[in-house]
């Protein structure tokens, strides 16, 4: 896996505002390839399998040898999302993944959350390794399921996937030590903040109603305020590095102690070439250092 991987959700066209286009979305899946990035993270809800087509075009016959991360059990229930992580669920969930991915066998299969049916965790890891000794998925995961799933799954699991950002880092107390003492790798999405460490929004940003940012209480007035000089100190200390602040953000993320990559949505190739420019940052003799004084003065 590159450090640095590429989120999907955007590429299937839903939640984030009015201006995603699905040829723009399949352009910034051939610049992360180009960029070096080998690890892409999509699911079947992103889009109802939208994003799973588009990238299987985008990608082409390299589907085959970059690694594709999906996920298992979120499915739509009226206007809303469940998690059901009962075995026929998963098993028919997989079977679609397959099929929409045009492949014989998923990379990494992540249970996307934890289930709201009333499964036990026992009965979907049984149907899960299953689907492993039936050549169907290679390796498995949890994603946004707490310590305790880790730790009592461990030997099953390649990794676990939590949040992990400048403000959003509850993860290194909880989920990444779980995953280090269970020798579990660590897939952080969110590292900047659905947008706000970008850098870009340099005063209160107004989104449609196609935009779930428009929801988010980080984008609202008081909380957005509360953030801004620290958003402003990340860009100042990005322009020292000569960096895009958010690659100087994603690269924290992916420098953390026990995380293996970190995930990072895009809707257009520009955003894929500076995100990925946090592969050089880490690649610098003194990138340890200076990442960790980043996050204290964020």
């Amino acid at each position: 896996m590159s450090a640095v991987g590429l989120g999907c959700w955007a590429l299937g066209g839903e939640h984030w505002g009015d201006d995603v286009d699905p040829e723009e979305g399949k352009a910034a899946v051939r610049a992360a390839l180009e960029a070096g990035v080998t690890l892409f993270d999509t699911a079947p809800l992103y889009g109802a399998g939208r994003a799973d087509r588009l990238l299987r075009e985008a990608l082409g016959p390299h589907i085959r040898e970059v690694v594709v991360a999906t996920k298992v059990g979120a499915r739509m229930e009226g206007a809303h999302a469940i998690s059901d992580l009962s075995p026929a669920h998963v098993r028919a969930d997989v079977e679609a993944s397959l099929r929409r991915l045009g492949v014989e066998r998923l990379d990494l299969l992540q249970a996307h959350w934890p289930c709201e049916r009333g499964t036990p965790l026992a009965d979907t890891m049984e149907a899960l390794v299953r689907l492993r000794e039936e050549g169907k998925v290679r390796h498995l995961g949890l994603c946004n399921h707490g310590p305790e799933a880790i730790e009592a799954w461990a030997d099953a699991l390649a990794v676990a996937q939590t949040p992990l950002s400048l403000i959003r880092r509850e993860g290194l107390s909880d989920v990444v030590p779980a995953a280090r003492r269970g020798g579990v790798g660590v897939l952080a999405y969110e590292p900047l903040a659905r947008g706000l460490l970008s850098g870009k929004f340099r005063a209160l940003p107004r989104f449609p109603e196609s935009d779930m940012r428009r929801r988010d209480p980080r984008f609202w007035a008081s909380r957005f305020g509360q953030l801004a000089p620290s958003v402003g100190r990340l860009r100042a200390m990005a322009a020292r590095v000569g960096v895009p602040t958010a690659a100087l953000a994603v690269a924290w993320v992916a420098s953390r102690p026990g995380v293996t990559a970190a995930l990072v949505g895009a809707k257009r190739p520009a955003q894929v070439r500076e995100n990925v420019q946090a592969a050089r940052l880490l690649a610098r003799p003194d990138a340890a250092t200076l990442l960790d004084a980043v996050g204290a003065r964020f």
